[in-house]
């Protein structure tokens, strides 16, 4: 008799993240100075990885990492966290970088060099077929080659939650597996153009016509705004809690984070969506990405009395 599906596996990209501090980002062709340097441990993968993890949640990562000197750095979290490490590999060539650059106003900029990301291949991805075939919920980005992703879908027997951001072309099967579809405003926009919609739409009429293309549901943050999440069909708004914000880097990793460990507990999707805006608007209050995650124990900012 096979044991339940149980716990989740995270597919998906692993960084490092260098950090620059400054008054205000630059205009093209313009030299500022920045404040402060900062390598930390990144990755949209490992970063939802790490935020489920600390949460409680039983979490596998499957990646890759290079040989260079930040390979420890970019797994130094995860490794903290207790996130199972057994599909990791490590390639011949360079740990993934992302450049981020951090605002006074909390905004940022990243650029990301995928490094080993790229040598997330469907093969290395198919080694692991078993683990995914037993996890309760499946997480995956945009960050990986698209086949790579496609097999990580397919493979699972479990809930699927697909964060496509960065939005890259995939399958319209593998897309369609989504439950939910996790996309900020401007990736909805994004995805609904190469379903053919109007992407000019407000953002309730961008999660209704995704949706009416065949999503079983989907979730979009709105940053300091929140998240829209659809339940029975319908589209709800969940106000953020208002606080300071210090840092938004990772912010929506750690939303996506908390979504997969809920989700794995059984919570429905909107309670689920409720805990994660909390643990979001707790996050964009501390610097850095996984270094702003908190931990299960950690008090968390009270959601709106105007939440719908």
């Amino acid at each position: 008799m096979e044991s339940a599906p149980s716990g989740i596996v995270v597919v998906g990209s692993i960084n490092v993240d260098l950090v620059i501090t400054l008054e205000r980002h630059p205009h093209p062709g313009e030299t500022v100075l920045g404040r402060s340097m900062a390598v930390l441990p990144g990755g949209k993968g490992a970063n939802q990885a790490v935020a489920a993890a600390l949460l409680g949640a039983d979490v596998t990562m499957i990646g890759a990492v290079g040989s260079d000197a930040y390979a420890d750095t970019a797994l130094s979290a995860l490794t903290t966290a207790g996130v199972d490490l057994r599909g990791v590999s490590r390639t011949d060539g360079g740990t993934g970088v992302a450049v981020v650059e951090v605002s006074d106003d909390g905004e940022n900029t990243i650029v990301v060099v995928p490094g080993a990301n790229a040598e997330v291949t469907s093969e290395l991805v198919s080694a692991s077929a078993d683990v995914i075939r037993g996890a309760a919920v499946v997480v995956v980005q945009g960050e990986l080659p698209a086949a790579s992703i496609g097999v990580a879908v397919r493979t699972s027997a479990g809930r699927v939650i697909i964060n496509l951001a960065p939005v890259i072309a995939l399958d319209r099967q593998v897309l369609l597996r989504a439950d939910p579809l996790v996309v900020n405003e401007h990736e909805g926009a994004l995805v609904l153009a190469q379903f053919g919609g109007d992407p000019d739409a407000d953002h309730v009429a961008v999660v209704e016509a995704l949706l009416a293309c065949g999503f079983a549901s989907v979730v979009m943050t709105l940053g300091g705004a929140g998240a829209l999440v659809t339940e029975g069909g319908r589209v709800r708004a969940i106000p953020a809690p208002r606080v300071p914000t210090v840092d938004t880097t990772g912010a929506g990793d750690a939303f996506v984070g908390a979504l997969a460990a809920r989700l794995c507990e059984g919570e429905s999707l909107d309670a689920a969506v409720r805990f994660a805006v909390r643990v979001g608007s707790y996050a964009v209050q501390h610097a850095g990405a996984q270094p702003s995650y908190p931990a299960s124990g950690d008090e968390l900012p009270a959601l709106s009395t105007h939440a719908s």
